[in-house]
């Protein structure tokens, strides 16, 4: 069964922020840390495992792997980055099913051609409204679980304008889409009109580097936004400590450099001693 506690918060009417998930050992720090949701970013699950761009060339199956796997190793609920379905209406049907199976909370979808891309890059196709709209229905009609929640992305911004979003956004939460997230827009003026124009809750996508500006919380709470998603937030801060620690090693030789993470720490927050207490009672004398 599906989380409850996303339906539950949004239903509350207070913002909140969730941060994006590129790896189990960013999970478990996120555990460490307390969220009630985090999201499980396509563009940075397939990077962290795949070496590889966000541009349509993780499969279905890759994809739900790596859900499934969030899902056991976080204590909070997950919405989960669907891309486009995986391609038209019958694997729209078996993706959400899948989804839904993995234990995750909500399943994202966008309006893009298949294969898709990043939604802060260039070269973004879209599919026709109608399309998306039929998508949207067979996803409503596909879920089992009321708190299994469907969230309806469109890329419209940079073909369509800001007509084109609240023109399909309003198409999509007539086809029952339970979140609505426009985009990639541009400004604060976008996002408050964005945020004005559906009485559903709207999500932020606060994409570091992006397209779209990055207020602080307190101010995305004020423009009326439900909650806010930072998908690259964890694995541009890992890269760059990666990187700082790299160059340390390679010029200086420094093994053991000033803040990083305590080891004993880390073995306890990965599961060691749960390991331990089993290898106890199960040693031969």
């Amino acid at each position: 069964m599906a989380n409850p506690i996303l339906r539950e918060k949004l239903a509350s009417g207070k913002f909140f922020v969730i941060p994006g998930i590129q790896d189990m050992i960013t999970a478990v720090i996120a555990n460490k840390v307390g969220f009630d949701v985090v999201y499980g970013t396509g563009y940075w699950l397939t990077a962290s495992a795949s070496g590889l761009p966000d541009a349509g060339i993780v499969t279905y199956t890759e994809m739900r792997n790596r859900m499934e796997t969030l899902v056991r190793t976080s204590n909070s609920a997950v919405i989960a980055d669907g891309d486009t379905g995986y391609g038209g209406l019958l694997n729209v049907h078996h993706t959400v099913k899948g989804y839904e199976a993995s234990g995750v909370t909500a399943i994202q979808l966008e309006d893009q051609e298949f294969p898709k891309k990043c939604g802060h890059t260039p070269f973004k196709r879209l599919i026709p409204l109608e399309d998306m709209v039929e998508k949207i229905k067979v996803a409503v009609d596909a879920k089992e679980d009321e708190n299994f929640l469907i969230i309806a992305r469109t890329d419209a911004r940079e073909s369509e304008g800001m007509d084109g979003v609240l023109r399909r956004l309003e198409a999509y939460d007539k086809a029952g889409a339970d979140v609505v997230f426009p985009e990639s827009l541009t400004s604060e003026e976008e996002m408050r009109k964005a945020c004005a124009s559906f009485d559903k809750p709207v999500m932020a996508n606060m994409s570091n580097g992006g397209l779209s500006p990055v207020p602080n919380a307190s101010v995305l709470a004020e423009i009326g936004y439900g909650f806010a998603i930072y998908p690259s937030l964890t694995s541009l801060a890992a890269a760059s400590a990666m990187e700082t620690a790299l160059i340390g090693l390679k010029e200086d030789g420094i093994g053991q450099p000033d803040g990083i993470f305590d080891f004993n720490e880390f073995c306890s927050l990965i599961g060691f001693e749960e390991v331990w207490e089993f290898e106890k009672k199960w040693a031969k004398d």
